[in-house]
C-alpha cells in the first residue's frame, strides 16, 4: 500500500482504464469524451446529470482525520451527521452509508462514500463502488482539498484539469474520463518553503482546525445545493 506522504508527489499510474475491467454495457457507463469521438458518438456534455453518489477523498486512520488533505472526508462525514447516519458499512473498499434526499418533491437514496486506500489509490475503490451500484461518472461528486483555491472557499467544477492531485488523478484514470463533478475545498497554499505535502497532512490544532470546520460546513451546504441542482458549475 502507498504510504500517504507519497499522495500529493508520486506520480500516479496511468496506464490502467476501467473499460478494460468491465463488460459491456457497463463499461459504456466509464466512457470518456474521447472513445465516444472515436465511436461517433455524442460527446458528454459539461454538466453532470443527476447527483447519485458523493465521494469524499481522504487518508483512513485517526492520524489523518484532522488535516487539510481529509477535507473530503470532513464533508462527507458532515453530510452523514446531518442525515442522522449512526453506521457506516464496508463495500467495494469504501466506507459508505446511504442517506434519503427529497428535491423538487422528488425522494430518492443518496450515497456518501469514503474509499479507505490512501489518497492516490482512490480511484480503484470508487469506481469498483460504482460499477456495484450501476453508477455512471456523471451521478458521482467527489470532494477533495485544493491548494489553488483560497484557504475557506468552495466551488463546485465539472470536468477540467486535475491540478497535481493525486488523488483525482486516480479517480480520472480509474473512470477512465475527468468529465464529473468535483466539490474543491479551499486549504491554500503552503507558507514560505514549506513543501505541499507537509502543509496537507499536518495535523492541525487550535484556529487552524477550527476554520477547517467552519470550511466543512461550507462544503457540505454548496453540496447540498449540488444535490438540488442549484448549483452554477465552474
Amino acid at each position: 500500500m502507498v504510504p500517504p506522504s507519497d499522495a500529493l508527489l508520486r506520480p500516479h499510474d496511468t496506464t490502467a482504464q476501467v473499460l478494460d475491467e468491465v463488460p459491456l454495457p457497463c463499461a459504456m457507463l466509464f466512457a470518456t469524451n474521447g472513445y465516444a469521438r472515436e465511436a461517433g458518438m455524442k460527446a458528454a456534455p459539461k454538466a453532470p446529470k443527476q447527483i447519485s453518489l458523493i465521494c469524499g477523498l481522504g487518508n483512513p486512520g485517526p492520524e489523518y482525520a484532522e488535516t487539510r488533505h481529509n477535507a473530503g472526508f470532513a464533508t462527507v462525514d458532515l453530510l452523514a451527521e446531518r442525515a442522522g447516519v449512526r453506521y457506516w458499512k464496508s463495500q467495494a473498499g469504501c466506507d459508505v452509508a446511504r442517506i434519503g434526499w427529497t428535491s423538487a418533491g422528488e425522494a430518492r437514496e443518496v450515497v456518501l462514500a469514503k474509499p479507505q486506500s490512501y489518497m492516490n489509490t482512490s480511484g480503484g475503490p470508487l469506481s469498483k463502488l460504482m460499477r456495484e451500484l450501476r453508477v455512471g461518472p456523471q451521478e458521482v461528486l467527489v470532494v477533495h482539498d485544493e491548494v489553488d483555491l483560497p484557504q475557506g472557499q468552495v466551488r463546485a467544477k465539472f470536468g477540467g484539469g486535475l491540478n497535481a492531485h493525486n488523488g483525482l488523478r486516480s479517480v480520472a484514470d480509474k473512470l477512465g474520463t475527468r468529465d464529473f463533478a468535483r466539490l474543491r475545498f479551499g486549504v491554500g497554499r503552503p507558507p514560505g518553503k514549506m513543501s505541499v505535502a507537509d502543509y496537507a497532512l499536518r495535523q492541525l490544532k487550535g484556529g487552524f482546525l477550527d476554520e477547517l470546520r467552519l470550511t466543512a460546513q461550507d462544503a457540505a451546504d454548496l453540496a447540498e445545493r449540488c444535490l438540488d441542482g442549484n448549483v452554477s458549475w465552474d
